[in-house]
This record gives C-alpha cells, sequence and structure tokens, in this order.
C-alpha cells in the first residue's frame, strides 16, 4: 500500500510548511538515543541538552516529526490523566489520585509557560475547559464527580449551573450544569511538534526522520539500534514511541493501540457562531465513557472529536480511515448544535493512542537500568508528555527527583495477554464502555 503524505494525516499538518529532515546514513555513536520524535522524544531530548548541554542525543523517528498522535490530536492541553479521578482512586488510593492530578497540573502549567517563554507559533490560547453532561444519568455521575474532587481537596475546578453553561456554550442537548476548570490551553498540535523540532535542533540535537529503528539490542559495548541504512550505539536508550510501543520487544505486554477519530467543519459564520455563543472559546467534552471532544481552531472551524474507538486485531497500524465512525460523528455534532445542520465538513481523520490495560499512563526502565519508556496517555497526552519528558530526563541522567518518586514510575502493570487472548481482553474493554454508554442513554448509533 502507498504511503499516506504526512500532510493528509490531519488538518494541522498541513497548516504551515514542513521539510522533513535526512534519515540515518551510516553508523553513529550517541550518549542517548530517542526512538520516537512525537512530544514524548521531542521534550526528553530538550530538557536532556538542557540539564546535560555535552550529551549528544541523537532522535529517531520512523516517519515525520510529529505525524504519529502528536500531530493529529484535538489540541487539548488539559489536567485529564487516565479516565476520571474516582476511577484513579479506586485503582491507586485517593491520596494517588490527588498526586495523579497534581501532575496533570503541572503538566498543563509548564506547556503554557515552555509556550511563552520559547515564542511558539502554535495558536495557543488558554481558555478553560467544560465537562458536560448529555443525559441525566450522566448528569448524576458527573456531579458525584465533582463532589468526590472537592472531597479529595483538590482546587480549580468548580461546578457551574445549567444558565452559566448554555451562557458560555448552547447546546440543547446538555442536561444541567457542567464541571468548569479554568486550567486548559487549546492549540494547534502539529505546529507545536514542529516549533519543539526547532528548539530540540537548536540545541544540537541530531534528528534522523524517515528512520524506523528495527532493533534495540544490549551489548557489551553498550545499546546498538538497528535502522535500515545505519547503526547507532548510545549509553542510554529512550522509548518515546507510544502507541507503537507494542513494536518493542520489552514493551510488547505493556499497551496496545487505540484508534480514535475526528472530523472538522469549515470555519462557522456570524450567525452559527452567535447561535452557539461560545464567545470564551473553552475546550469541551461530554461524559461519556468513549467521549465526544470539542473545540474550535484559531480561524473558527469546530474540531469533532472521539465517540468511539478501534483496535488492531493483529498489531497493524494501518487503521487511520473509519468511515462509519466519521458519519456518526457529523450525526452527533448535528444532534449538538441543531444550529449548524447542513454546514459544510472539510477535514476528517485518525489516529493511534497508547493504552494500557488500566487506561492509565506508565513511565519506567524496560527490563534494562539503561532503557526508559513512556507509553499510555489514553488521548490526553498533550500536556502530560511535555511532563514526561522532564522526568525521562532525570530516570536517564539518574536523578532521584519528586518527578522520578511519582507513583506510577516503574508501577506494576496488569500485562497484555498474548494472541487471540489479547483481542478478546482488549475487545471486551471496549464493548463494556460502549455498553455503558448505551446504559446511560446517550446519543444513539446513527443520526
Amino acid at each position: 500500500m502507498e504511503a499516506v503524505p504526512f500532510t493528509e494525516k490531519s488538518y494541522w499538518l498541513s497548516t504551515r510548511p514542513y521539510q522533513p529532515g535526512p534519515a540515518l546514513a551510516g553508523d553513529l555513536e550517541a550518549d542517548v538515543a530517542i526512538i520516537g520524535a512525537g512530544y514524548t522524544g521531542l521534550t526528553s531530548a530538550y530538557f536532556l541538552k538542557e540539564a546535560e548541554p555535552g550529551l549528544r542525543v541523537a532522535l529517531l523517528e520512523a516517519d515525520v516529526v510529529g505525524s504519529g498522535a502528536s500531530g493529529r490530536n484535538g489540541g487539548f492541553s488539559m489536567t485529564k490523566i487516565g479516565m476520571m479521578h474516582s476511577i484513579t482512586a479506586l485503582r491507586f488510593g485517593k491520596a494517588r489520585a490527588v498526586e495523579a492530578h497534581e501532575y496533570a497540573e503541572r503538566a498543563v502549567d509548564l506547556v503554557h509557560r515552555m509556550v511563552q517563554e520559547l515564542g511558539f507559533d502554535c495558536d495557543y490560547e488558554h481558555p478553560g475547559y467544560l465537562w458536560v453532561a448529555t443525559s441525566e444519568k450522566q448528569r448524576r455521575r458527573l456531579y458525584k464527580e465533582i463532589e468526590l474532587v472537592h472531597r479529595l481537596g483538590i482546587k480549580g475546578i468548580s461546578l457551574i449551573d445549567s444558565h452559566e453553561l448554555r451562557q458560555r456554550v448552547n447546546s440543547p442537548l446538555y442536561v444541567g450544569g457542567a464541571w468548569w476548570e479554568p486550567n486548559c490551553g487549546i492549540l494547534n498540535p502539529a505546529k507545536l511538534a514542529w516549533c519543539w523540532r526547532d528548539a530540540v535542533a537548536q540545541r544540537g540535537v541530531e534528528i534522523y526522520e524517515g528512520t524506523p529503528v528495527q532493533t534495540v539490542e544490549q551489548t557489551a559495548e553498550g545499546s546498538r539500534l538497528t535502522t535500515p541504512n545505519g547503526r547507532v550505539r548510545a549509553g542510554k536508550v529512550v522509548f518515546a514511541a507510544n502507541a507503537w510501543s507494542h513494536q518493542f520487544a520489552p514493551l510488547k505486554a505493556k499497551q496496545v493501540p487505540a484508534w480514535t477519530y475526528i472530523v472538522m467543519t469549515e470555519p462557522l459564520n456570524d450567525q452559527q457562531r452567535a447561535a452557539l455563543r461560545w464567545r470564551g472559546r473553552e475546550g469541551v467534552e461530554d461524559f461519556r465513557d468513549l467521549v465526544h471532544y470539542y473545540r474550535l481552531t484559531a480561524d473558527d472551524r469546530l474540531v469533532w472529536g472521539g465517540r468511539d474507538v478501534a483496535l488492531s486485531p493483529d498489531g497493524g497500524m494501518d487503521h487511520d480511515r473509519n468511515e462509519a465512525v466519521f458519519a456518526a460523528l457529523r450525526g452527533d455534532l448535528y444532534r449538538t448544535f441543531p444550529a449548524l445542520e447542513g454546514i459544510h465538513f472539510t477535514h476528517a481523520w485518525g489516529g493511534p493512542v497508547s493504552a494500557a490495560l488500566d487506561l492509565f499512563p506508565a513511565i519506567g526502565h524496560a527490563g534494562n537500568p539503561d532503557w526508559v519508556y513512556v507509553l499510555g496517555c489514553v488521548g490526553h497526552g498533550v500536556s502530560l508528555t511535555h511532563l514526561h519528558g522532564q522526568t525521562v530526563r532525570d530516570l536517564v541522567l539518574e536523578r532521584d527527583t519528586d518527578l522520578t518518586r511519582s507513583f506510577f514510575v516503574d508501577r506494576r502493570m496488569v500485562p497484555v495477554p498474548p494472541g487471540p487472548l489479547r483481542r478478546l481482553v482488549t475487545g471486551a474493554m471496549v464493548g463494556f464502555m460502549r455498553w455503558e454508554d448505551r446504559r446511560y442513554d446517550v446519543m444513539p448509533d446513527h443520526r
């Protein structure tokens, strides 16, 4: 099958000129080799060079910088980590639910600060975030979640009433009030990735695009990475492949790729903007398990994503198009915003995110003290990956810091089973979420 040009993998990846760099040709030695040039790999490289300018850091990208989830996501820099706070508390305990939220808040603050300090041109705005209910059952569930957050002592989250919600974003589908959190940014994710590419190159990081890593081996001289046209010998290796992590043997049982999908409209006209209100330009999610997430772009297009996910039955990574989900998303948008009936959709795309079986991120050592990995952001990685970059820095430099002591560093994970059982378990998880969404009386299957 002919490769899809990177500019066609999402709207974002077509919004500014980008010339990919060269592939690796020949052998090289590096202090640190990083596999994957999305946000995780880019920020890890940046913070490593910032801490130790003399390090030789090589960044190896199979495709183009930002062509994975980093250039295809919805563009939310948000404090969501894993699923809901209640699920984190059930899985890890209440204290760790608070710790996780504080880590996520710190990550959002880091993105906001770095964009400003480095002068990144990525259409960054900081309008806040609304979590809404579209059924009475969802509303009760959402209110309980806010009550839990307040009992945990987490600040910066409030319940706004239905009148204020509709003054912010006007939909007849909303039931009750909403979760309001001011600390959330929206941005152009591909532009952000390419800004990071420029920043790490300026610090002397060697970037090789079109350079898939085929094998990683431990030898007496260090780690050896094999690519189609060269080898890298490195003292340390960072696995920053996220949704592609299962392609490396040490990480095969830690995560699965799951595809999420987005449709995008033409720019809204004055009448449509007035009908929706949305003057604050907040990011929005609904309270489904398989959420809808939506926001406005810099030129007032409506980005509308989520609703369902797809899994790979065989580990293959060619599931970026799903016409049934695209059609369902368009119908869901019309139901949520009837004033947009007949609006033209200009783009539709999909991409994989990394999901551990417990749907929570993981960072740690990949069976080797010199190998560090990051995975499992479950679609909430725009900000998390930035702080993960600092955590990776500390792990690679063997520092004992508050970041390396985070409870999800080197945590015990539920292994993904091999073979047919893998498909059975992951399929059952998605099937449960679909069933629960039907139970909570949300969007019908088709328009």
